[in-house]
């Protein structure tokens, strides 16, 4: 298994008449969660669209446990569960800064060929990353 965390502090703009997180936004949470992933491999996302991959979303999860609120210091855990064939599954928590769990998600991805717009095996650049985590 792989996991990686990152922080996110709620903004004004991220909020709704309450006070509480808009529900949309945990979708760009789960995003930034991946996205910062992938770089603690050493792997960035422009640089596989600049090599001809495309990681489309296939589906998505959520499960709203308690609101994120103004000002609320997040961590957004993401962990990968398998080692990633033609899809990728991001498994994701997010964390008030009490550390409890205020929601969790999947977000599934797969490889496209950028070029020939039909899906392809997981880069060469992110199995070896992640071979040691799943030897």
């Amino acid at each position: 298994m792989f996991s990686s965390s990152t922080t996110y502090r709620v903004r004004y703009a991220d909020v709704d008449q309450m006070g509480y997180m808009y529900y949309g936004n945990y979708a760009r949470l789960f995003e930034i969660g991946r996205v910062e992933a992938l770089r603690s491999l050493g792997v960035r996302y422009k640089e596989l669209e600049e090599n001809g991959v495309w990681m489309p979303v296939y589906e998505n999860y959520s499960k709203y446990l308690e609101p994120a609120k103004y000002d609320d210091l997040l961590t957004i855990k993401i962990s990968l569960m398998e080692m990633p064939k033609v899809r990728i599954a991001f498994h994701a928590e997010i964390f008030n800064e009490s550390n409890k769990l205020i929601h969790k998600g999947l977000t599934t991805l797969v490889f496209l060929n950028s070029e020939t717009q039909k899906i392809t095996i997981c880069p060469e650049i992110i199995t070896e990353k992640l071979k040691v985590f799943f030897e």
